[in-house]
């Protein structure tokens, strides 16, 4: 589900000749996404439970693609929200434009995982397993 934040500037107001990225905060340089294969089996899901243990990375669906998403910034992002290498930028953001970008966007996934834990009992759930890598339950200490 996709809700509107509130931002203190509306794409609607936007004048002739003025872009938007005037007003954003690089939200699209911020991170990436990949798709990735659709998990079939629980080695599937512990692949990808790999990728949750590093550090700013996380895993989405949207509709039926499955993605790995890495919380990154562009290290050719400057402080002012521009893009440090504009004239010589990669293809993939020579074509990206604002006309449809998410910059008022707050996006809600289908599923969404950040930790390792989390994909881990959806893997079980899915497959009925009853498998944890979580250390077990410590003994009660009994005092009679």
């Amino acid at each position: 589900m996709n809700q509107k934040p509130n931002l203190p500037f509306d794409r609607s107001q936007l004048q002739p000749g003025e872009n938007l990225c005037d007003h954003c905060t690089a939200k699209c340089c911020r991170y990436f996404a990949l798709a990735i294969d659709t998990p079939g089996s629980a080695r599937d899901f512990d692949f990808m439970r790999w990728y949750l243990l590093h550090d700013r990375a996380s895993i989405f669906v949207e509709g039926r693609t499955w993605y790995l998403l890495v919380h990154t910034t562009c290290k050719h992002l400057q402080s002012d929200h521009r893009c440090g290498i504009y004239q010589t930028r990669p293809q993939i953001c020579r074509d990206y434009t604002t006309d449809q970008c998410e910059y008022e966007e707050s996006y809600t996934y289908d599923r969404y995982f950040e930790t390792p834990e989390q994909l881990h009992e959806y893997a079980n759930a899915l497959f009925h397993s009853t498998e944890t890598f979580r250390s077990p339950r410590p003994a009660l200490n009994i005092i009679s």
